[in-house]
């Protein structure tokens, strides 16, 4: 009777023995089997069997690429404190599970440490602007330490990015500032060559429009003159000497431009003189003027006689 009571309690404590006995490991995981403490075997992904109660799983290991972010705090040459952030990406190293699994409690603590220090090694020696400009030094120096430190706890250190370059933000404000009044002298001085060009353009403009006009000015003078020269030709071949020619010449003018004043019903202009005896009275000065100037001219030339007889004496 007592057996019939305690048989379905042995077979349930046999299969869960049984079972105890059966484990998997997933992809990409091994697991440390153990035998009273001690090391036993590495079993890898799938089915796997082990003594119940005697073997025991110690423990399972990650044997993907993993990533561990660092952000450091550190002072530059020029006593900016500015702040990094690293990225570690590191794997374990299959033929060494063993190495990784009991050689190194914490991976996660030994790398950040080794970050720390590389980085606040490298870091001081540079100023703000060269921590920008070769951020990749300091991964190939990170890299470079954590390869030579971690191999011999079985870890592979795959990659070391410097990710991001935090300094103090009033560091970056006047950053910024600085950026921005660079950029303004710079726009100042295109703004400057740009009005130097239109002035120097419009200078240009403005002296061929001059000499445009002075050729015109010229050009128009001399077929005034050559058709006032012509009218003195005409005149002398009909017995009007060189004097009265002209002034004839200038009365013609001046009625001329009365004729053309009148016809401008709108015109405010007007001529001064314009009694019906100016022309008359114009005549006279120049025939005045002309005689005057022949009669200096005259005695300027006997004045000039004389000294030369003198000179010859």
């Amino acid at each position: 009777m007592i057996s019939y009571v305690f048989l379905p309690i042995i077979i349930i404590l046999g299969l869960v023995i049984l079972f105890s006995g059966i484990f998997t490991v997933r992809q990409q995981k091994a697991a440390i089997i153990e035998r009273f403490g001690k090391f036993r075997r590495i079993s890898n992904s799938g089915l796997h069997l082990k003594v119940p109660i005697i073997d025991q799983i110690a423990g399972r290991i990650n044997l993907k690429v993993q990533q561990l972010d660092v952000l450091v705090e550190t002072k530059t040459k020029d006593n900016v404190f500015v702040k990094l952030k690293i990225s570690v990406q590191f794997q374990v190293i299959r033929n060494n599970i063993y190495d990784a699994f009991y050689k190194l409690e914490s991976p996660s603590d030994q790398i950040t440490s080794y970050v720390f220090d590389v980085v606040r090694a490298e870091v001081p020696k540079m100023i703000l602007d060269d921590v920008f400009e070769r951020k990749d030094d300091i991964a190939i120096a990170v890299n470079r330490e954590l390869n030579e430190s971690m191999q011999d706890y079985g870890y592979d250190i795959i990659k070391t990015l410097v990710t991001d370059i935090d300094p103090d933000e009033q560091v970056k404000q006047a950053m910024n500032r600085i950026n921005s009044a660079e950029r303004e002298k710079v726009a100042a001085e295109y703004e400057g060559e740009a009005e130097r060009i239109r002035i120097v353009a419009k200078a240009r403009a403005e002296a061929e429009s001059k000499r445009l006009q002075g050729q015109g000015i010229a050009d128009q003078r001399r077929e005034i003159a050559r058709g006032l020269e012509e009218s003195v030709d005409v005149l002398n071949n009909v017995g009007i000497n060189s004097q009265e020619a002209s002034a004839l010449i200038v009365v013609t003018q001046h009625y001329d431009t009365l004729q053309a004043v009148g016809e401008e019903t709108n015109s405010n202009l007007i001529l001064l003189p314009n009694s019906p005896q100016a022309g008359s009275e114009m005549l006279n000065n120049m025939v005045a003027s002309f005689t005057a100037s022949n009669q200096i001219g005259e005695a300027m030339r006997k004045k000039n006689e004389e000294i030369e007889k003198k000179k010859n004496k």
